[in-house]
């Protein structure tokens, strides 16, 4: 069979097990559909976290990102892994504790205030948008390519998948929808990865393949020729960095914390019985998330090193059926500017004739080295697994935000409780159409969206859930002026040097990077907007009243280590 059709079998079985399990495990209550009934097992609850967190920027761009980055990619690495051991140590069994289905619910509460709740949706509705634009683009990038539809339709045809078991399900649907997800994208990960490892190098694991000599018989080790082909076409060392200290510091530092304030894994820890389910459960899911992580930078080797030696200074009349595929697509772009017909791929800009987007990397790499059908097949089913899990975990954090924290809360309290799963399930579609427009005009590529979707996590909820925790003076003054000042100054910096708002575009952003404040790119600026949140959010606090006394206590009760057992609800 081929590439399309295994593409259109495996797509096809895939989608029909998701809806299969929303429609079995649809929400009959608002608890199911924020929390799934709060009784789902800590396994189960770990593979659903795992896949909610490995989203499209995990699975399709970063090991992109490492493959055309090398050394300096390493920093999505150790912020993203760093950061989920962040927030499972540090944060999620106090707020399970805490016992609020939401991120701006534990504000409002904590901080005694609709004030802070409304800027905590905000914040969350920021966040939120930002991250799921590159899953939209993500699911585009697969159809585009797989399906062989314009990326627009392969957008919405993501968002009505999406759109039936995140409205139909809430989170319980889509609690089980992730455990079959988690299956699919790490099967479909590691299966081409396995295949790629023996082909170069005789060695059947690929975090072991990636270190191993060549079996072509040279001797010579995978990575030195991969720096020595790097070298040759005028690139750094693949094993090198250009990035200066500070800004590899702050990047990680901000896709770690902005990890441990990103509500839609937050919210995963509400889903199980007790405290200390949360904690096994967000131990089975750091042993899952290692799985794809620690094989990431091997898959970028093998892509890039198989890259170079396909297309480098081959004739373009001769090159195989998967560059003229990814062509069509405009993510692969060849211009023969010295009118020779072959391929020059080198660093200097002037006379490189080949754009790649890093976002194939992954989903091409098994054609690249011409992998049976199924398994170029099974990639496409598991980025689209990748994408649309946390995709639907993203929509549910903005229809809960909507519904819950701001209808329920504020506007409207003594809504009935059928009346607000159905404004939730509302919400949810308006969030999903809005969605499907970032797909479909995507501010940029999956991995580079997604970083600054952590920034604004980091430089918004951050200081304000750690405080709320671990300091009992912390009051809403200070926090409401630490969030406005942290995610407006991010914005500020992101808007001007990312997209060159207020200095000509999108075209002349290259030229801005000699502007950075610091030296730290917008990747990593989340950082120092975070640490300018504390600053404000701790200098109000000193010249405005303490919290009241029972906040205090709660605040002192949530921190007890007997609280292995039941949550308790405040």
């Amino acid at each position: 069979m081929s590439v399309q059709t295994w593409t259109y079998l495996l797509v096809g079985i895939t989608f029909a097990l998701y809806i299969g399990i929303a429609i079995w495990s649809r929400a009959g209550s608002t608890k199911d559909f924020y929390v799934a009934g709060g009784g789902v097992s800590p396994l189960a609850n770990g593979m659903a976290t795992a896949a909610d967190w490995m989203s499209a920027a995990s699975f399709i761009s970063m090991a992109g990102i490492i493959s055309f980055a090398g050394y300096d990619g390493s920093v999505y690495l150790m912020g993203w892994t760093g950061g989920y051991v962040l927030l499972a140590l540090l944060l999620a069994p106090y707020l399970r504790k805490f016992g609020k289905f939401t991120v701006p619910d534990f504000i409002g509460d904590r901080y005694y205030s609709k004030t802070a709740r409304i800027v905590a949706v905000i914040c969350a509705l920021i966040v939120s948008f930002t991250y799921v634009a590159g899953q939209m683009r993500g699911v585009g990038v697969v159809f585009s390519r797989f399906l062989e539809v314009d990326i627009n339709t392969g957008v919405i045809i993501g968002m009505v998948i999406v759109l039936f078991y995140a409205v139909l399900g809430g989170m319980k649907g889509i609690t089980y929808t992730q455990v079959a997800q988690f299956c699919v994208l790490i099967f479909a990960f590691m299966v081409p990865a396995i295949f790629i490892s023996i082909q170069m190098t005789g060695n059947p694991i690929p975090q072991l393949g990636m270190g191993s000599k060549l079996n072509d018989g040279s001797g010579m080790f995978l990575l030195d020729k991969l720096n020595g082909l790097s070298t040759e076409l005028g690139f750094a060392e693949y094993t090198e960095g250009k990035k200066s200290t500070i800004d590899i510091f702050m990047i990680t530092l901000a896709l770690m914390v902005g990890t441990a304030g990103l509500p839609h894994v937050i919210v995963r820890f509400f889903t199980v019985k007790r405290v200390k389910d949360a904690r096994k459960s967000a131990g089975f899911a750091l042993l899952l998330i290692a799985i794809l992580y620690t094989a990431a930078p091997a898959v970028a080797v093998f892509a890039r090193t198989n890259m170079i030696h396909t297309v480098s200074n081959q004739e373009y009349a001769k090159m195989p059926e998967w560059f003229k595929n990814w062509e069509t697509t405009g993510l692969l772009n060849f211009e023969d500017k010295n009118g020779d017909g072959k391929i020059q791929y080198v660093a200097d800009r002037s006379k490189n004739e080949l754009i790649v987007d890093p976002d194939i990397m992954v989903l091409a790499n098994p054609e690249i080295a011409n992998l049976p059908a199924w398994v170029i097949a099974l990639v496409a089913a598991g980025g689209l697994a990748a994408a649309l899990s946390t995709a639907a975990g993203l929509l549910l954090v903005i229809s809960a935000s909507v519904s819950h924290d701001l209808i329920k809360k504020i506007f409207v309290p003594n809504i009935s409780e059928k009346g607000e799963l159905w404004t939730a399930r509302g919400a949810a579609t308006v969030a999903v159409v809005i969605a499907g427009y970032f797909g479909i005009n995507p501010p940029g590529f999956v991995a580079a969206v997604v970083a600054l979707a952590f920034g604004l996590a980091a430089a918004s909820f951050f200081p304000a859930i750690i405080l709320g925790i671990f300091y009992k003076k912390m009051n809403k003054e200070g926090a409401i002026a630490g969030m406005i000042v942290g995610i407006s100054l991010m914005l500020f910096y992101m808007l001007k040097f990312k997209f060159g708002i207020f200095d000509g575009g999108k075209e002349a952003v290259a030229s801005l990077e000699k502007d950075w404040w610091f030296g730290i790119s917008p990747e990593g600026f989340g950082s120092v907007a975070m640490l300018v949140n504390f600053i404000v959010s701790i200098a109000i606090m000193k010249f405005t009243p303490e919290p009241p006394i029972n906040v205090q206590e709660i605040v002192e009760d949530i921190r007890i280590p007997s609280g292995a057992g039941t949550a308790i609800n405040h």
